[in-house]
């Protein structure tokens, strides 16, 4: 017996809906060129290089301001890729079709030189274009091993305030349960033969003045009113120098949000100390420039939006950007952003919060000490790959729990209070 199958029976995998989609569109998918390189070192060395010179106006599987990078090696040969990444104005100045033709159709944008990559940093940035980019599987495993909790201070206030009203509730509660069961109790015992004394007990009328003079009703108020007072002193002492949700208005109106999260620009383009020092710097109005002269900005006069033309006017008066500053500790507190980042691994979001989100930049943590404690407590060290902790694996192998921050010193005065 023959057995007819429809077309929707047959299960396609993503791989064969991918080529057929291509097919469609008359694209050719094709093998990264064998020359480059796939081993993991180059394509993280390649990772560095391209998020700090070319995710700006790049991406790798789709255009931005400039063309997606994927599978620009068959496309292209290797040394022209060179070339171009070198000095695309000179090759585009030498009548060059591809390189005239892409500066063309990307509305003549100048590409900045990076003659100072070497010929290691090319194959290294080219092997991350064909191979890498795997960062959202990396993302979604943020909250595994070595991500942070976001531990807090002491006793939030939010629990003070629900462990005073489950109190009331409770105290309500026996109140109410106790005038039912008096209530109960007297109408029973009205129903059978007492003696003279005990009706005239049971048919007493209540006297509440009474009730308030005694001593259970006094001790009950004042310890009400103990609480109360606890409570709201602990809520201030808990918020002195804490500045969460602190979101002061800047003299440039910058959106993180579209910076950050839509052209997916990395926070360490601007702030450059994060990776090197302890400060992870304001930008200063050349880094703007670096990309905002290359862009035109529509609305306002001449073209420039009124916010960008504040920071024109900043550099023609060579005046710096008062920004004004968000998040603050304490001068008693050493916090080290080059330790945590280039060292630790932590990522920008660990602390600051979704900023890539943030229209308005917004204190996202409590950043007390309690918190931070909380943090090295919790966090395991990222010790793959990094030399810098062999000596302290080797120590700590006989332990069979995960290396953590408070393992090496995290919980230390002297680490944070010197």
């Amino acid at each position: 017996m023959s057995i007819k199958r429809s077309l929707t029976s047959v299960p396609l995998k993503l791989s064969t809906l991918l080529m057929l989609f291509f097919l469609m569109l008359g694209t050719q998918v094709f093998a990264a060129n064998p020359e480059v390189s796939d081993s993991e070192e180059a394509i993280a060395a390649g990772k560095s290089i391209f998020n700090a010179n070319c995710k700006t106006c790049h991406k790798l599987d789709q255009k931005s301001v400039g063309p997606a990078l994927r599978g620009v090696t068959d496309r292209r040969s290797i040394d022209w890729t060179k070339k171009f990444i070198r000095n695309s104005q000179a090759l585009i100045a030498s009548g060059d079709a591809q390189a005239v033709a892409i500066y063309n159709e990307f509305n003549q944008l100048v590409m900045p030189n990076h003659e100072f990559l070497s010929d290691d940093d090319l194959m290294n940035l080219l092997a991350y274009v064909e191979y890498g980019d795997k960062a959202d599987a990396a993302v979604a495993s943020a909250g595994g091993e070595g991500s942070v909790a976001a531990g807090g201070a002491g006793i939030p206030s939010e629990y003070l305030t629900i462990i005073l009203a489950v109190l009331v509730i409770v105290l309500l509660l026996i109140l109410i349960v106790l005038g039912l069961i008096i209530s109960i109790l007297t109408k029973y015992l009205k129903t059978q033969p007492l003696d003279e004394a005990d009706q005239e007990f049971i048919n007493q009328k209540s006297d509440f003045k009474k009730v308030f003079r005694s001593d259970a009703f006094v001790i009950i108020i004042t310890a009400l009113v103990v609480a109360l007072v606890v409570k709201t002193a602990l809520d201030e002492l808990y918020t002195i120098g804490v500045q969460q949700g602190y979101a002061p208005k800047q003299p440039i109106a910058f959106s993180h949000q579209l910076h950050a999260g839509q052209y997916e620009i990395p926070c360490q383009y601007c702030h450059t100390g994060v990776e090197i020092g302890k400060s992870a710097n304001i930008p200063s109005a050349n880094i703007c420039m670096n990309c905002h002269m290359h862009i035109q900005n529509v609305g306002g006069k001449d073209g420039i939006s009124p916010e960008i033309a504040k920071i024109y006017a900043a550099v023609d008066e060579n005046k710096p950007i008062e920004w004004v500053r968000v998040h603050n500790l304490p001068d008693l507190s050493y916090f080290n952003h080059a330790q945590h980042v280039a060292v630790g691994g932590v990522e920008c979001q660990t602390c600051h919060g979704p900023i890539e989100e943030m229209e308005v930049v917004y204190q996202h943590s409590t950043l007390t000490m309690g918190w931070c404690i909380d943090c090295h407590r919790q966090t395991s060290i990222r010790t793959e790959g990094n030399e810098y902790y062999d000596k302290l694996v080797q120590l700590h192998s006989g332990s069979k729990n995960a290396l953590k921050v408070k393992d090496i010193g995290g919980l230390e005065c002297a680490k944070c209070h010197y």
